[in-house]
């Protein structure tokens, strides 16, 4: 195929759309975890270790998903079965989740763990790998079926998309609390606005999804070849790669950005983990161990604006990534104005002034969603095997989460406890990775 055609706004758009839904899953996720785990009794020096489960079951379950949605070719879609499975468990599991202290099991313990907290962990699991399961396809679909061209441009619209999902996500136990829904409860129970923002966010899921089920067609197994320009009949012909040989064989590109991602997302699991106690004690005066306490669940709430502001930073960012004439410096900008952001909530103490920290922390947000999958679905140039190696490079997301997450205890032990100062380290985290761009090699 000597020129390979243009989608339309609209198609571009409706390849991601479901991608909206899916992030309110994952932004409830990341704002409330922690607040629903302190809240069922984790100790804070304990609460990294539950943001472990999210990551590895990322690291397990998208790149099979990756390889077995590679020789998927169905009346539905190669990408899209695994979309709607994913969604559907991804809605069962948000309806249970933030009802674990509910369930009248909080005073057994088993293994140093009340049950609720038990029954929170096999929950989160099931809500990760489900969200995981629903997440891959939407990037794989812009790798199959848009041209080297418009992939800057879609993978933009699907970060503008995925900080759009943020923000309502983010904002809904506010706005629950707002019209008159309570936002305290018993203690270890997680109070009803929380609860509620899981129930419309599920709901939200499944209709985005759908949308996008029904809107996109992808392209069938020859369409899909010449719009490659691979050979069908040699391609079949060739021994099946596994994930060993991917790895091996991987563009120079797979492991530059996968540097970058290294330190990114491990500032980012800081972010999530320590926010709600750094903010309770700077802005609130709160000890962040006084979880029933309605000072901690106000700033429980404000956690959700300020990762909001982070959202509409990135939404507004990812409208200039576009712009920058190199997608290096586009890169690096991004990274060093979201290290100041991290590096300034230590020293603020009124939570209007946090906004513009988290604000900041949204531009480096918007290029870790865009900028890396353009740089590696350009590398790959139409492989087959495009699904296994953005499967296998979600690892470059998850494994840092794991790391920070599995040393956090004993980080934040070294820092004396202090949370702002676990938020400082990740700004420096996000020093590093800007340095670390400077190695990725673009033709």
């Amino acid at each position: 195929m000597s020129e390979k055609r243009d989608l339309s706004f609209r198609q571009l758009v409706d390849l991601s759309f479901g991608f909206l839904g899916v992030q309110i899953a994952y932004a409830l996720q990341s704002a409330n975890i922690s607040r629903i785990f302190a809240t069922l009794g984790a100790d804070p020096h304990q609460l990294s270790f539950f943001w472990i489960l999210p990551p590895l079951m990322g690291m397990i379950v998208q790149p099979l998903i990756g390889k077995y949605s590679d020789r998927t070719w169905c009346k539905m879609g190669r990408r899209k079965p695994y979309l709607i499975v994913g969604a559907v468990i991804a809605v069962l599991v948000m309806l249970l989740l933030p009802n674990a202290g509910s369930l009248n099991f909080s005073a057994k313990v088993f293994l140093g763990l009340n049950m609720a907290m038990w029954f929170g962990l096999f929950s989160l699991i099931f809500l990760d790998t489900s969200i995981n399961i629903a997440m891959q396809p939407f990037k794989m679909m812009v790798g199959d079926m848009v041209n080297e061209k418009q992939k800057t441009k879609a993978y933009s619209i699907q970060s503008f998309l995925c900080n759009a999902g943020s923000l309502l996500g983010f904002l809904f136990p506010i706005f629950f609390t707002w019209i008159g829904i309570a936002n305290t409860a018993p203690a270890g129970v997680v109070p009803p606005s929380v609860v509620w923002s899981f129930y419309i966010g599920a709901a939200v899921l499944i209709l985005c999804v759908v949308y996008t089920f029904v809107r996109v067609k992808e392209m069938p197994p020859k369409e899909y070849a010449e719009f490659h320009d691979i050979d069908l009949t040699k391609e079949q012909e060739k021994p099946k790669m596994g994930f060993v040989q991917l790895l091996v064989k991987a563009p120079k590109t797979f492991w530059t950005v996968g540097l970058v991602q290294f330190f990114c997302w491990a500032a980012f699991l800081y972010m999530w983990t320590y926010s709600t106690g750094a903010i309770a004690g700077n802005c609130w005066g709160v000890d962040p161990t006084d979880t029933a306490s309605e000072a901690y669940q106000a700033a429980g709430n404000w956690v959700g604006v300020v990762f909001a502001i982070q959202a509409v930073g990135a939404l507004i960012w990812a409208a200039v990534l576009p712009k920058f004439k190199s997608i290096k410096l586009s890169y690096v900008v991004s990274l060093l104005i979201g290290a100041i952001g991290f590096a300034s909530i230590m020293f603020v103490h009124d939570k209007y002034l946090m906004a513009v920290s988290y604000f900041l922390i949204g531009t480096a947000w918007a290029a870790m969603l865009a900028l890396p999958f353009t740089l590696l679905t350009n590398a790959l140039k139409g492989s087959p095997y495009m699904g296994s190696y953005l499967g296998l490079f979600n690892c470059t997301i998850c494994l840092p989460q794991i790391v920070a997450a599995a040393t956090g205890g004993l980080v934040i032990g070294l820092m004396g406890g202090s949370q702002p100062l676990m938020l400082l380290l990740a700004g420096i985290y996000l020093v590093l990775g800007a340095v670390s761009v400077i190695l990725i090699k673009v033709k």
